[in-house]
């Protein structure tokens, strides 16, 4: 584990000074590298943020600070597949032991920073990981939020559909579909620096991953009655890449007493990365602190 401090512009909702911590553990189908963001004093609760298919952790370096900012420790896992993990490009080997994996990373991170709530953040494929995690079994949290969570795919017609697990299964690194970098953010820099991230895979997704994925969004709308935990969602309306009717089952079928859902019109796939993003980081936090007491 390496430990780094990072000087940072003072603002009311940031400190001056972030430390950095980065490592790896042996996670399911391999080592599993994780970055942290951390407050200079004692936290008022820990997050676990969870990346989306074909970038890393990295991406969430401002969303990081922003959290740090408002007291909260957070720690961010490379999938498998991903960024500095093992595995091959954007291959996420199994949703199952990517689950495995955030449950590890909640473990460490909440092991560093005992005696807190624990939370999760997640994007669009991370959104779905997390909430495969959250309904094959009760997970302690005090709340999790889905960005752009992907149960409703708008992309494939029933006959690819149909092949993916048997293209999966002999063909697992087979690319099938590429992602439009163009319908991520509505900000061209972000488009820019996304198409010219060396950690970014920019090539058509695999086999294996596609077929992961489609299998998880089956599992997870039959298990959302299991989604006990509060939740907050965030969608944009002109969402391309996960339809914002994902965010209409979890509204309509999740178990949750404490479900809040809120839809940014206009706003492209990743609300974290568009002109906006401060108003929804606010939101995010508000909403966090709202839940301090809620564990």
């Amino acid at each position: 584990m390496t430990t780094e401090p990072t000087a940072g512009d003072a603002t009311p909702t940031e400190p001056p000074a972030i430390r950095t911590e980065s490592g790896e553990f042996d996670g399911a189908d391999g080592a599993v590298a994780w970055r942290a963001w951390l407050p200079e004093g004692a936290a008022r609760g820990v997050i676990v943020l969870v990346h989306g298919v074909a970038e890393h952790s990295g991406r969430y370096t401002h969303v990081g600070r922003r959290l740090v900012g408002a007291g909260f420790a957070v720690y961010a896992l490379d999938h498998i597949g991903h960024g500095k993990s093992a595995g091959g490009k954007a291959n996420i080997g199994s949703m199952a032991a990517a689950a495995d994996n955030v449950a590890a990373m909640l473990a460490i991170a909440s092991r560093a920073q005992p005696g807190v709530p624990r939370f999760v953040v997640a994007h669009s494929m991370g959104s779905l990981i997390t909430l495969s995690l959250a309904t094959r079994e009760p997970i302690d949290v005090a709340g999790i939020v889905l960005s752009a969570p992907p149960l409703d795919i708008p992309v494939g017609n029933p006959v690819q559909r149909g092949l993916a697990p048997v293209l999966s299964r002999f063909t697992p690194n087979l690319g099938v579909l590429k992602l439009d970098s163009s319908q991520i953010s509505r900000d061209p820099a972000v488009v820019a620096a996304y198409d010219s991230d060396p950690l970014v895979y920019r090539g058509k997704l695999p086999a294996r991953t596609g077929a992961e994925m489609l299998s998880a969004t089956d599992s997870v709308k039959q298990r959302l009655a299991r989604l006990t935990v509060p939740v907050l969602v965030l969608h944009g309306t002109a969402d391309a890449i996960a339809a914002p009717s994902s965010s209409d089952l979890i509204e309509r079928g999740a178990g949750s007493e404490d479900l809040t859902v809120i839809r940014y019109e206009g706003l492209y796939h990743e609300v974290f990365n568009e002109p906006e993003q401060q108003k929804v980081l606010d939101d995010v936090v508000g909403w966090l602190e709202a839940h301090l007491t809620g564990k």
